[in-house]
């Protein structure tokens, strides 16, 4: 993926920004008192992990505008990546989910820190939800210090408030629908909102805003993003079921515990018999679930071939963005590293 992802040497450079602008905020925190060194310690978590997508697709957004290679750029790309650092970190909290590339995740491991309060379970959930507010503000701020010249940073910004509305309204869907009937339209809808237009659509568009692109670069930019974001979502949803937490390091009963409403579960729902449904409404929300009884709930999704179904959506979306990209006009540097990203960020196996 990092070879598609951005061309050699550019990773290493958002990476170094990130790292750079991240340690400079720390100390800027550690010096109002060094007990908070717990919550240093996760926004160092939060920031070191990760594909690098966002920032790829923002570079590429930029270059498909036809601008040029730079370091202001890659650190306006490196913005995206907090924006994704602290989605994750919000996200883990709303889900209570334990493990995020195979580490505890924020509100858990922040449990160390609050031991000896009152409450200590809520006390690290509201330090973790403190955590996730500063990485989205660190985000604006590298942004705006990125470099670039204000005129471009200008024509952006609207972008962002967009961004970060959709953003918290597919949360607040997925909150809202979690435990309601499943329904493959509603989840759609959800994946489009929470996941699809933060990691794809909007880097893209904010990086060809930056280089002024054109109207047509900016709807070649969602024909693109929107159905590549929805195929990147739903191989996730295989991924939190069927993978290996060795491999994902996430927990794989994640989304059957927390009955979410993804396409998986719907289109399994739609597709089960009565007795399959009734195993499934027996399981789906519980909050502790034996080896044995995850691998059951597999096995009736399995049985009633949604994954098969999710995997057609898949190729289906990747097809769609690919041929966006082909008909586009971009340079073709920028075409073959979208057409590469298409593929690679939705083809990993479970």
């Amino acid at each position: 993926m990092t070879d598609a992802a951005l061309p050699a040497g550019v990773r290493d450079r958002v990476e170094e920004e990130l790292r750079a602008f991240v340690e400079e905020e720390i100390a800027h925190l550690l010096a109002v008192d060094t007990e908070l060194e717990p919550v240093a310690e996760q926004l160092r978590t939060a920031t070191a992990h990760g594909k690098r997508l966002r920032a790829a697709f923002c570079y590429w957004g930029w270059r498909a505008a036809r601008g040029p290679d730079s370091d202001a750029l890659v650190r306006a790309a490196a913005s995206m990546e907090l924006v994704h650092a602290a989605a994750v970190v919000h996200d883990d909290v709303i889900d209570d989910s334990r493990l995020r590339h195979g580490l505890p995740t924020a509100h858990h491991a922040l449990r160390r820190a609050v031991a000896a309060c009152p409450g200590p379970e809520a006390a690290a959930r509201s330090l973790a939800v403190l955590v996730g507010d500063l990485l989205m503000a660190w985000a604006g701020q590298l942004f705006a210090r990125s470099g670039l010249p204000a005129a471009y940073l200008t024509r952006a910004r609207p972008l962002w408030a967009v961004m970060a509305r959709e953003l918290v309204a597919g949360e607040c869907l997925e909150i809202l629908r979690t435990g309601a009937r499943p329904d493959t339209a509603a989840s759609l809808q959800v994946i489009r909102y929470k996941t699809a237009k933060y990691t794809v659509e909007h880097p893209l568009l904010i990086g060809g805003a930056l280089a002024g692109g054109s109207p047509a670069l900016r709807a070649a930019c969602t024909a693109y993003g929107l159905p590549l974001g929805e195929a990147f979502q739903l191989r996730d949803d295989l991924l939190g079921l069927f993978g290996e937490v060795r491999t994902t390091g996430k927990c794989n009963s994640d989304d059957i515990t927390a009955r979410r409403p993804t396409a998986l579960l719907a289109l399994a729902w739609q597709a089960a018999g009565s007795a399959e449904r009734r195993t499934l409404e027996n399981l789906l929300g519980r909050r502790e679930l034996t080896g044995p009884e995850v691998e059951q709930v597999r096995e009736v999704i399995r049985g009633t071939g949604a994954p098969g179904r999710v995997e057609d959506m898949i190729a289906e979306r990747v097809r769609t963005a690919v041929a966006v990209v082909d008909r586009s006009g971009m340079p073709a540097q920028a075409t073959r590293a979208l057409t590469g990203l298409a593929r690679t960020a939705t083809a990993r196996s479970w």
